[in-house]
């Protein structure tokens, strides 16, 4: 192929992944503030960061692990505080994501470490709640919500944060994840938690198989998971993949962020290509994209030189999305735009 041939190859590989519909179902909208706009939701609520500077929360952003990673989320989300906050972060965001050619998102928040900084569960829940309505309003993008446990929380917590979550079922909370170091602690802490919000019509999506090995997807298998995020490290046990293969689960994989939270070495080594040889249906994602310097075009071109094309991520989007029947024949309408 000349020189010609190829600037018109990538050209077009661009354009594609611009304009191609996208779902992302694995984005945490606390990791997707802009490091100028978390400065002022900080000073605003008089909560101030360690740095003051766009610079320097961008140094901060410098993981060398994902025990660090971890202890900056929390340093920096400990500014969210209201309800025009969180209203305000989703917004935001399905506003950068609709640049990119996003359609839907499954966007994740972490209310029980708000609430037990004294935010009350209404601002929370109201707050991201009115925030999906007016990103539709305003960007077309759909959105619906996936509220976070983390490893470590106390069981009467994360009980707490399913009630809540099912409360607003009906307001676009579709889900309930388990996030955090997957060495804090065992998922079978959060077996109450997962009962009730199956029983309350949320689907179960924890994190699984990042910072961890096979034997923590294993576990999270147990509690029968509509879908995984991450779930990269299947590839270590040839019968856990089999597992994931066989119930059809659907992975969420975020290769910028594997790398950046050192759960891989390189992209050169990421998982993707094994889990698609292996016939795993993988979406897409930014995971923390403002901490991970990456949006949602760059996720695609990422996947894309790894062997993940768009139609392929998303018709696994669609398929592990955790929407209603009348969003997921809406959303299957648009695969035709994809070619």
């Amino acid at each position: 192929m000349g020189s010609g041939a190829r600037v018109r190859a990538g050209a077009r590989r661009y354009f594609e992944r611009m304009s191609f519909p996208k779902i992302e179902l694995h984005v945490h909208l606390e990791g997707a503030i802009p490091p100028a706009t978390l400065l002022e939701i900080a000073r605003r609520n008089d909560l101030p960061l360690p740095v003051d500077t766009v610079e320097g929360i961008r140094e901060l952003y410098e993981f060398t692990d994902f025990k660090k990673f971890v202890e900056v989320w929390i340093l920096t989300t400990n500014c969210l505080r209201t309800a025009a906050d969180f209203r305000q972060i989703v917004v935001d965001y399905a506003g950068v994501a609709a640049s990119h050619g996003a359609v839907y998102l499954e966007a994740i928040f972490s209310p029980g470490e708000r609430a037990q900084r004294g935010v009350a569960w209404e601002d929370l829940y109201e707050g991201y709640t009115d925030g999906i309505v007016e990103a539709q309003e305003r960007y077309g993008v759909i959105v619906r919500l996936t509220p976070d446990l983390y490893r470590g929380m106390p069981a009467d917590l994360a009980e707490d944060v399913a009630r809540w979550s099912v409360r607003y079922a009906d307001r676009g909370i579709v889900g309930l994840g388990l996030g955090g170091n997957e060495q804090a602690g065992p998922a079978v802490t959060y077996a109450k938690a997962f009962e009730l919000a199956r029983d309350g019509g949320l689907a179960i999506v924890p994190h699984a198989g990042e910072s961890a090995g096979a034997e923590s997807i294993r576990e999270i298998l147990t509690f029968a998971p509509d879908r995984l995020r991450h779930g990269i490290r299947a590839v270590e046990d040839a019968g856990v993949l089999a597992e994931i293969v066989d119930r059809g689960l659907v992975l969420d994989v975020c290769p910028t962020s594997n790398v950046r939270t050192r759960s891989v070495p390189s992209l050169a080594e990421h998982p993707l290509p094994a889990l698609l040889a292996a016939g795993v249906p993988c979406t897409v994602n930014t995971d923390d994209p403002a901490m991970f310097n990456t949006d949602l075009a760059q996720e695609h071109r990422v996947a894309a030189d790894l062997g993940l094309g768009a139609r392929e991520a998303y018709l696994a989007g669609v398929a592990g999305a955790a929407c209603d029947d009348a969003t997921r024949t809406l959303l299957t309408s648009k695969i035709s735009d994809i070619g």
